[in-house]
């Protein structure tokens, strides 16, 4: 079988168990897809070939002993701000260059407990704060369709590692829209889970109240997979449900007649690309084909979330990047008193983009300005949240762009905050609203750049946005083998 790399989850988990290949041979597959393809794409701040080789050897001899979840002798990778043992995980900051946790986070476990293959850390923008991966501080990503371009972020070494083939799944983080935009730019699935369905013990945080570990998948089924293995009650994140696991791969195959969607006027903005607007259109089009009926719903609020989100979401991250100060965490530099040596590592150790959103924060959160703006936003975030409330009342689901442009070169918003953070305006409500959504892919503009479907569901409805999307991905051809791993690879390296 000559291009491994290419199976789906379910067609490989199937070959491993008829024992048409082995896992060691299948990992090696997907290391030689990520040594091929990494000199292009530079998803992984540090690959794991060592690691991969022994969890495949070990999940073979599970395989013999008939003691395999389906994710067991599955390539995977992490984004490189989940705690992995005696494996560096930075955050993509050199604040915590060479750090090695002495624990996993508990995605992390449940993936080991699964059986599944790690090999390697993916690329983000630094501690999760970007829309491009351009503010790490170890490398750039490069988007797989279009390596002049963006992957998105701040997932995006675990959207771009996905859509090349270097590893079955991966997982990423989503704050405001960091799974879901980078999953549209790359042309794979992406999926943010209700708030507090999966664990954030152990993953560095960005903003404790709306964080969310999720994963990056090929196919809508995929994707259900590796959900299902994460979520569940973790005793210790407070944050974290008890509600019972549905099966969320069961709900893939459900017929979609007579299901309500909502298209949100408010999504359909001025500056949106045109291409990305055809195929939102097209995508409920062919959603109304299935039998679903499509009605024109409003979420008032939509303006506001962005100015929240940049209120609320800085103000938790001064809070919680307030432990890097070299002496609990970080890179400590010398300095003639206590006060000089945490000025001088944090003034090394920080980007600009980490250092003006802890500045943000720090001002909105000073006395005097508290109520004006943390407690105002937080009231906002309210209104936001009920716009949803009310919607799901009138349907199952909602469907919209998740981004309203396609992949952007490098550098094309790096010098203007303002702009890098509108590739999130159709991301932010339903994160300040703790819903889930999934993006799906739906087409490609003019240059051959992905463009993502964004499905969003009531609180704990995951089961819905599988229904929706599985139905929506078997009836086109956007997810199908050949609109996948544009990147091909010949003698100079990949092209």
């Amino acid at each position: 079988m000559s291009e491994m790399y290419e199976l789906t989850i379910e067609q490989a988990a199937i070959a491993l168990r008829v024992g048409a290949i082995s896992s060691v041979e299948l990992t090696q597959a997907v290391l030689d897809r990520l040594a091929a393809t990494e000199p292009a794409v530079a998803a992984f701040i540090e690959p794991t070939p060592e690691v991969a080789l022994a969890g495949a050897a070990a999940a073979d001899a599970r395989l013999r002993a008939g003691d395999a979840p389906l994710l067991c002798g599955i390539p995977g990778a992490l984004k490189d701000l989940i705690a992995t043992r005696g494996i560096q995980t930075t955050a993509g900051s050199q604040m915590l260059k060479g750090y090695r946790p002495i624990y996993d986070a508990h995605v992390t476990q449940r993936l080991i407990d699964a059986g599944y293959v790690l090999v390697g850390k993916t690329n983000l923008d630094e501690f999760a704060m970007g829309s491009s991966t351009e503010t790490s501080s170890y490398q750039t990503t490069r988007n797989p369709f279009c390596p002049d371009c963006v992957p998105g972020g701040s997932s995006g070494g675990s959207a771009a590692c996905v859509a090349a083939g270097s590893a079955f799944f991966s997982l990423g983080t989503d704050t405001g829209g960091s799974i879901r935009q980078p999953a549209s730019l790359c042309g794979v699935v992406g999926m943010k889970p209700t708030y507090g369905r999966v664990s954030r013990w152990g993953v560095i945080a960005m903003a404790s109240s709306l964080d969310q570990v999720g994963p990056f998948a090929r196919t809508v089924k995929d994707c259900a997979a590796v959900l299902e293995c994460l979520a569940g009650r973790d005793e210790r994140d407070a944050t974290s449900s008890s509600r019972a696991v549905p099966s969320y791969r069961e709900a893939c195959g459900r017929d979609i007649a007579g299901l309500k969607l909502g298209v949100p006027r408010e999504y359909f903005i001025d500056g949106m690309e045109p291409a990305v607007e055809q195929s939102i259109r097209a995508a409920v089009a062919q959603l109304e084909g299935l039998g679903a009926t499509a009605v024109e719903i409003s979420l008032p609020h939509t303006s506001y979330a962005l100015p929240t989100y940049y209120i609320i979401m800085p103000c938790e991250v001064s809070a919680n990047l307030a432990r890097f100060d070299g002496i609990r965490y970080g890179v400590p530099q010398p300095g003639e008193t206590m006060w000089e040596a945490y000025a001088k590592t944090r003034g090394a150790g920080f980007g600009a983009e980490v250092k003006r959103r802890i500045m943000l924060g720090t001002y909105a959160l000073s006395a005097g300005y508290h109520d004006a703006y943390y407690v105002r936003a937080q009231k906002v975030r309210t209104l936001i949240k009920q716009d949803f409330d009310q919607a799901f009342e009138q349907v199952d689901a909602i469907v919209c762009p998740a981004s309203p442009t396609t992949a952007f070169p490098f550098g094309a918003k790096m010098d203007d905050p303002i702009q890098m953070y509108l590739s999130d305006v159709f991301t932010l409500a339903a994160s300040l609203a703790g819903l889930p959504g999934l993006v799906v892919p739906c087409g490609f503009d003019a240059a051959s750049k992905p463009i993502g479907l964004q499905l969003i569901a009531p609180h704990w409805r995951e089961e819905t946005l599988f229904q929706v999307a599985h139905a929506f991905e078997q009836s086109t051809s956007w997810s199908q083998p050949q609109n996948r791993h544009r990147l091909r690879v010949g003698q100079g390296g990949a092209q």
